[in-house]
């Protein structure tokens, strides 16, 4: 019984971590999404699709190298926030 409750409890304390967004930015600070294409693009990236997701760019697409990514940035920054994987 006591495991139980202890697990309840890590459960709800964990919950509200799990529901706060990637990105965290006021939308008046995003940068331009063709300003995250652009840079991304003289790095060698062919981006395929760009969209919203979780507060953050969600980027779809080709790195350097060739290999298909889908990639959170900071809108802000442009720091990347990781992927889904």
């Amino acid at each position: 019984m006591r495991k139980i409750l202890i697990l309840t409890i890590g459960c709800l304390i964990a919950l509200p971590a799990l529901a706060e967004e990637r990105c965290n930015v006021d939308k008046a600070k995003w940068r331009p999404v063709e300003e995250l294409k652009a840079e991304l693009g003289a790095k060698g990236w062919t981006i395929s699709n760009v969209k919203e997701e979780d507060g953050c760019y969600e980027v779809y697409g080709k790195d350097e190298n060739g290999k298909k990514v889908e990639i959170f940035f900071d809108p802000a920054t442009f720091e990347e926030k990781g992927s889904d994987d």
